[in-house]
């Protein structure tokens, strides 16, 4: 497993842990401190931020956990991967791709995306 991985690894941690405490040491390990992480519906800018917005989906969705399901794609300080969010159960609620800036092990952006690609029509 490369640096990378771990870093993508901690953060989808991150993103399901229920202690604000414990969540917000594992963002610390890999979030730069300006970090930026968009999804659909949300935007934040900051580790604080980061924590409230996790804080928010644990919320909507109590139980569930992030899993990587892809290796980690990299070049050039940009990365892509995919990932699920499971229920207790193991029921996937939703899965997606995810588009991160790094700089060296450190998350600058991430932007993720929801769902497949749609294919084009020949």
């Amino acid at each position: 497993m490369s640096d990378l991985d771990t870093t993508i690894d901690t953060y989808l941690d991150a993103y399901g842990e229920t202690d604000p405490v414990r969540r917000d040491q594992l963002i610390a390990q890999v979030w730069a401190v300006d970090g930026q992480l968009v999804d659909p519906p949300l935007d934040a800018a900051g580790r604080d931020a980061i924590s409230q917005m996790a804080a928010a989906v644990q919320s909507q969705f109590p139980g569930h956990h992030f899993r990587r399901t892809s290796v980690v794609d990299a070049h050039h300080g940009f990365a892509r991967y995919g990932w699920e969010l499971v229920a207790a159960d193991g029921t996937v609620t939703v899965s997606g791709m995810d588009v991160a800036e790094v700089d060296g092990s450190r998350l600058v952006r991430v932007v993720g995306f929801f769902g497949d690609l749609t294919s084009v029509a020949a």
